[in-house]
């Protein structure tokens, strides 16, 4: 994954090492050599570390390898106790990308090493990365086989038909198929990574199988208000279907626009990552929702009255597919929806406090980026990253390079370069590095690698980072001191992301803002829609830093953990949610517009939208929290923490926001959800509609 900040300090590191180191490389990853009790003096040893740095030399893209028998390294390339391991550092060039290429050629050709009784593996942040990727393509797909089957028995049940559950699972398949089609396309002008890749198949699924149910939700009650039990009634199909698209498929039309314009506030962030993830979902949004108003209505249309084989009892299926006239107000919901709004005040202030208190951890929220290489135990790179901590210190993994050059980029003099020594000399006496490695002259200036004491994607060596770039400002005129490595990054992705997150909010918001009051014609509804979704997303957000951060439910999620939340969680899920959570709320409140419309009797419309959308939305959001909690079983702490999050959030948003929020403030509102300036107020006339009050 490439968290790198473009014009950020660790990415004009890899620019000066580029240009006036080349023979360093823009990354320093490790070769490991473990002996299993042989000495590195050992002729045997020392002919495979012989062999295994002639290899490494010879792949393209390899730059300097420091050979842990040079006597410029005192020794310090070798396990200081039994002597029976040791590490070659080796340089390999080109961006984020290039070095992922290069470090996976790096690896299978030192594979060929391992012959004898002397271990060869590959580890650094490039094969780290790597081995991730696998192991988060593994964790996606275990998702998906968890989570579709039990997808499908929600469905049958929510549905009431096998055949109408089956119709959203092969329409949410089909539109996965479209976005990998489409994502691989896209690879000739942008690049994908595995985050991406996961996070899209895990949004994707979700809303595929949400929008497909529900416009088969709304054909089948469209089928059965208008007796259509014949297949071959082929105009009554096709006016089923218009109606459906012309209500459901305009709301689902309005969610995914939604969603996207949520994701692509994604793109004000400099960073690959952010960029790859909005094009990513973007992309699975957009296909679901083809998939879903071009192919979906042409399989109704094929399968007519067919789409209710399989109906379960008549006590299983959903109200509106009775043909017994209900009163609202006699029904589940109806009586649900009356009952918070008898008391709108205590249940909306109830439920508003409840969200408060849930988001409150989030004032002692903690950011880091834990790479997940105690998921990697069983990979090339997870055994040599084992063996190297075991044998040396922890940053050796990743260490922080250290560049130093004159003003503007210009050489250093002799008094830049005598300041710039004293600078790396007290920064060596600092506990938290372990070792400097000698400095090296370049065309213009000096560089040099910090192998640290901690581990380089830990807290404190970020405070590290922060603590030498501080220092580096004070050390003289005459040199510019640049510090960059994998930590250094982390800390730019933490710092641009904190500096652009208020702009993300706000494009998220107002643009939102400005399609609600559109698609509901209102003022207040967009409004209360969108304080909603914030107290929701806060509450999830708050949720996930008890469990994640101070490590609540460890033992029951699997993970151990690392203090902090992965830096780019927040801003991520804020903008997935957002859109995410418009999908039940553009739903609920386009069918409650149906009944204000048609009777003009507030409690009666909300009261009767509920009824009618409760249980589709109910499953709906079911599914989500299956397709998202599906990927807790992962076992990369990212993917269990995002999963997480979008679960409890989908949860919140269905259970606290729709069923209690959304019709104690519409009863509180009154006949002002529906106002717009340039519009008179309905009069709230009375309705012959069951069910009125």
């Amino acid at each position: 994954m490439d968290f790198g900040i473009a014009g950020s300090e660790s990415d004009r590191v890899d620019v000066v090492l580029g240009e006036h180191f080349p023979q360093i490389g823009a990354e320093q990853d490790v070769i490991v050599f473990d002996g299993a009790g042989m000495a590195v003096d050992d002729p045997q040893f020392r002919r495979v570390v012989d062999q295994s740095i002639a290899v490494a030399r010879a792949v393209h893209g390899v730059g300097r390898v420091v050979d842990p028998y040079d006597p410029a390294t005192r020794g310090q390339l070798v396990s200081p106790s039994d002597r029976d391991v040791a590490i070659a550092l080796v340089g390999i060039n080109g961006n984020m990308a290039a070095r992922a290429d290069v470090a996976r050629s790096l690896d299978t050709a030192l594979t060929t090493q391992n012959t004898g009784s002397v271990a060869v593996a590959l580890t650094g942040y490039s094969p780290v990365q790597n081995d991730a990727t696998a192991a988060q393509n593994s964790d996606a797909q275990r998702a998906e086989m968890l989570g579709i089957p039990v997808a499908m028995v929600l469905l049958v049940v929510a549905l009431g038909a096998v055949a109408a559950a089956v119709v959203p699972i092969v329409t949410a398949l089909v539109g996965l198929l479209v976005t990998a089609g489409v994502m691989f396309a896209l690879t000739a002008v942008t690049e994908f990574d595995s985050l991406t890749m996961s996070m899209a198949t895990m949004i994707g699924i979700g809303v595929g199988i949400d929008y497909a149910m529900f416009i088969v939700s709304r054909y089948r009650e469209e089928l059965n208000a208008g007796a259509v039990t014949d297949r071959s009634d082929h105009q009554a199909i096709g006016e089923a279907i218009g109606r459906t698209l012309a209500t459901t498929g305009r709301t689902i039309m309005a969610s995914g626009i939604i969603v996207m314009i949520s994701l692509v506030s994604l793109a004000v962030i400099p960073a690959p990552i952010f960029r790859g993830i909005a094009i990513g979902v973007a992309t699975a949004v957009t296909a679901m929702l083809v998939v879903g108003l071009c192919l979906l209505p042409a399989l109704l249309g094929v399968l007519g009255p067919a789409i209710n084989r399989g109906q379960l009892p008549r006590r299983w299926q959903p109200a509106e597919l009775s043909s017994e006239a209900h009163d609202v107000a006699d029904t589940r919901w109806g009586r649900w929806a009356f009952r918070m709004m008898e008391r709108p005040i205590l249940y909306s202030g109830t439920a508003a406090a409840i969200l408060v208190l849930a988001a409150l951890p989030l004032t002692g929220i903690s950011y880091g980026l834990d790479m997940g290489t105690n998921s990697l135990t069983n990979t090339p790179s997870g055994r040599a990253t084992t063996t190297l901590t075991e044998h040396f210190p922890p940053g050796a993994l990743s260490p922080v390079e250290v560049v130093a050059t004159g003003p503007s980029g210009q050489p250093l003099s002799d008094g830049g370069r005598a300041a710039v020594a004293r600078y790396l000399d007290q920064a060596s006496e600092d506990p938290r590095i372990a070792a400097a490695g000698p400095a090296i002259d370049g065309t213009g200036g000096l560089t040099t690698s910090l192998i640290l004491a901690v581990p380089f994607d830990s807290a404190d060596a970020t405070r590290l980072v922060a603590d030498l770039r501080k220092k580096a400002t004070t050390v003289t005129p005459d040199a510019q001191i640049l510090i960059g490595g994998s930590t250094a990054e982390f800390v730019d992705l933490d710092s641009e992301m904190t500096a652009r997150l208020p702009l993300v909010i706000g494009l998220v918001l107002t643009t939102s803002l400005l399609f609600l009051i559109v698609a509901f014609r209102s003022i207040a509804l967009p409004l209360k829609a969108i304080v909603m979704n914030l107290l929701a997303t806060g509450a999830a957000l708050g949720i996930t830093v008890v469990v994640f951060q101070w490590g609540l439910g460890e033992s029951v999620l699997d993970f151990t953990s690392p203090g902090f939340i992965q830096t780019y969680l927040p801003t991520l899920v804020f903008a997935v949610l957002f859109g995410l959570s418009m999908d039940y709320e553009v739903f609920l409140i386009g069918r409650i517009r149906e009944f204000w419309t048609a009777s003009g009797d507030n409690q009666y419309a909300v009261a009767a939208g509920l009824t009618h959308t409760a249980r589709p939305i109910t499953a709906a959001a079911a599914i989500m929290i299956v397709v998202f909690g599906s990927f807790m079983s992962a076992d990369m702490l990212e993917l269990k923490q995002i999963g997480f999050a979008l679960a409890i959030a989908v949860a919140i948003d269905a259970i606290v926001i729709r069923l209690v929020l959304v019709p104690a403030l519409m009863r509180l509102l009154g006949r002002w959800n529906w106002w717009l300036p340039g519009r008179q107020l309905l009069s709230g006339k009375r309705t012959q509609a069951t069910g009125h009050r």
